[in-house]
């Protein structure tokens, strides 16, 4: 063990540790989630912290020697090195600042080494080098926004091929007929490859508000420094660091106009995690509609046929339950009770600065995650495999009142409703009440109705 002391004592450090004496009291401090820092959060902070050696440097406040090792020794984390020396919980106190110590302390202790001292020596120092410049306040809200950035294109990507992948079907079933329903009753005839354009319809509208919102994360506080104003960064550094970061992570990141209101207000998470909310609500939409299209088999609807992932019964033999869907859906629930602690920790901020975003940020990363995983899961394990019970379809469609409005346009009204009437009245398919009251085959009944859906499909 080597000593090391900070403003409140000393404390033993490992001596092959990178880290040093705040990210040990912040594993002691916040034993939170039993989880460490996401790896896109931890990549964040040290591209960070790699745009401003070299900022620092082109500014003239940072020796080249010392930069440079900085720049070395972030390259080597970002290439995935010493990922286990970043200890802390992503759920902290202190608004981010265990994290960016930790960031800190790995990257001086590293660039020490590569000038030749000892891990604890410090030739490079965490805050008067590694942080030159720097506050968790523009630090860690920037961090977020890169990761969220990151994470948020992973997810668009997932939506656009769960999107194609609806699309797919749509025309694969462009022209099979059956029954719509609403409020779970009989409605009217439709084509199965309109439902599935609609859900494809409704998922792009979601990637269109994601789309909209995500444009506000390319705006960063960095340069800020404590609470707006930038005390401790010189105008070298300001007017540099962000197109910096922009090169080095490929984004069209800029300065936000107001650094002050940046500082104060992460609202935008705020924006994103309602679009992202609003995606998982329409994605446990369209599983629920699988489950009960597919529902039965026997007892049920059975229009639809879903892949058999698993055994669904360790008592029922036989028994194959709709799993993706319903992890979908679950998913859904765990988005939209993430995006309620998001809402209350972009409101809690006060003054000059949210302390709250470390639990902003782990909410967030989990949903955007998880509902990326979740569209992959219900392509591949669901939507591209799914197939129509065509027979079935039009079974239930022949068997219904609802054939009965097809029939309007070319039999009226009254007509049409005499016929349901007896219908029910005797028990009797509408279609059988209309061959015997309209003397008509049942091959025109059936042409009338697809002539009905194909004049609007048209």
């Amino acid at each position: 063990m080597r000593r090391e002391s900070d403003s409140i004592g000393s404390v033993n450090v490992p001596d092959d540790a990178y880290y040093s004496v705040q990210s040990i009291r912040a594993k002691e401090n916040f034993p939170m989630t039993g989880r460490l820092m996401h790896p896109y959060m931890v990549d964040s902070l040290v591209v960070i912290k790699k745009a401003a050696a070299m900022a620092n440097q082109r500014a003239g406040t940072l020796k080249p020697e010392i930069a440079t090792a900085i720049i070395r020794a972030c390259d080597e984390v970002l290439a995935g090195k010493l990922r286990d020396q970043f200890i802390v919980d992503p759920i902290q106190g202190g608004a981010g600042t265990s994290a960016n110590m930790n960031a800190n302390e790995v990257i001086a202790n590293r660039a020490t080494e590569i000038l030749g001292g000892k891990l604890g020596e410090f030739l490079v120092h965490p805050n008067d080098h590694v942080n030159m410049a720097q506050s968790t306040n523009d630090v860690f809200p920037s961090a977020g926004k890169l990761a969220a950035l990151r994470m948020t294109g992973e997810l668009l990507d997932s939506l656009d091929q769960l999107i194609e992948a609806m699309e797919a079907k749509a025309q694969e079933y462009a022209h099979v007929i059956k029954l719509g329903r609403t409020q779970l009753q009989d409605a009217v005839p439709m084509f199965l490859g309109q439902e599935f354009k609609a859900h494809a319809n409704a998922l792009r509208r979601c990637v269109m508000r994601i789309l909209k919102s995500r444009n506000e994360l390319f705006d960063l506080n960095l340069g800020a420094t404590a609470i707006g104003t930038s005390i401790n960064a010189t105008e070298g550094y300001l007017d540099c660091v962000v197109d910096i970061l922009a090169d080095l992570v490929g984004q069209p990141l800029k300065a936000a106009d107001d650094l002050i209101d940046a500082t104060q207000n992460p609202d935008c998470f705020a924006a994103i995690s309602s679009a992202v909310k609003n995606c998982a609500l329409v994605m446990s939409k369209i599983a629920n509609d699988m489950r009960l299209l597919s529902s039965g088999p026997c007892g049920g609807i059975e229009e639809l046929q879903l892949p058999a992932c698993q055994h669904g019964s360790s008592i029922m033999p036989g028994k194959i339950n709709p799993v993706i869907p319903e992890v979908v859906t679950q998913a859904a629930f765990l988005v939209a009770g993430n995006d309620v602690t998001i809402s209350m920790a972009v409101e809690a901020g006060q003054l000059e600065l949210n302390a709250f975003e470390p639990v902003l940020f782990y909410c967030l990363f989990e949903s955007l995650q998880v509902l990326a995983r979740a569209a992959d899961t219900f392509r591949l394990r669901c939507i591209e495999g799914v197939t129509a019970n065509v027979e079935h379809c039009n079974q239930l469609l022949m068997q219904s009142m609802a054939i009965a409005t097809a029939l309007c346009p070319a039999i009226g009204y009254e007509k049409a409703t005499a016929i349901v009437k007896k219908a029910l009245k005797e028990h009797r398919t509408a279609v059988d009440v209309a061959l015997e009251e309209l003397s008509m085959p049942k091959e025109e009944i059936e042409r009338i109705v697809s002539n009905c859906l194909e004049e609007r499909h048209g």
